[in-house]
């Protein structure tokens, strides 16, 4: 089975933020063991750009740190596996790890484009003498 692993790059390192990083790291895996990599110049970042361009590139999954939610919902809709949460550390030690299924994903996608972000939770909580009732928004 052939994969097309991309990582977001500051430096030769993840990159903790998918929109704003500077490169790519494309690496190639052939049935579990990686055959090839190339680092690419980031596009301009433009909403959507990102997953447009991995997309256009064939990847097959996404290693990342942080990613706005409208970004997971383009490069999962195009079919692409995306893992967040990833730890920075060298691209080629990530894909190893990845691989090898060392790394698990977590939710780190980051919502301040939606506008709907956890601190809106917390402010409303400090409402609730203002007649909003007694209702908690699922946090025990």
């Amino acid at each position: 089975m052939k994969q097309k692993i991309a990582i977001p790059l500051e430096g030769d390192v993840l990159s903790g933020h998918f929109g704003h990083c500077e490169a790519f790291a494309f690496v190639d895996v052939e049935d579990g063991k990686i055959v090839g990599t190339k680092v690419v110049p980031a596009p301009v970042h433009e909403h959507g750009g990102h997953p447009r361009f991995l997309a256009a590139n064939h990847v097959t999954d996404v290693i990342a740190g942080g990613m706005g939610g409208h970004a997971v919902n383009m490069l999962e809709s195009a079919g692409i596996k995306v893992l967040l949460g990833a730890p920075v550390k060298n691209y080629y030690a990530l894909a190893q790890d990845y691989l090898a299924g060392k790394l698990v994903s977590t939710d780190q996608s980051c919502h301040h484009h939606e506008g709907h972000g956890h601190h809106h939770h917390e402010d409303y909580d400090h409402h609730h003498h203002s007649g909003h009732g007694p209702h908690h928004h699922g946090e025990h």
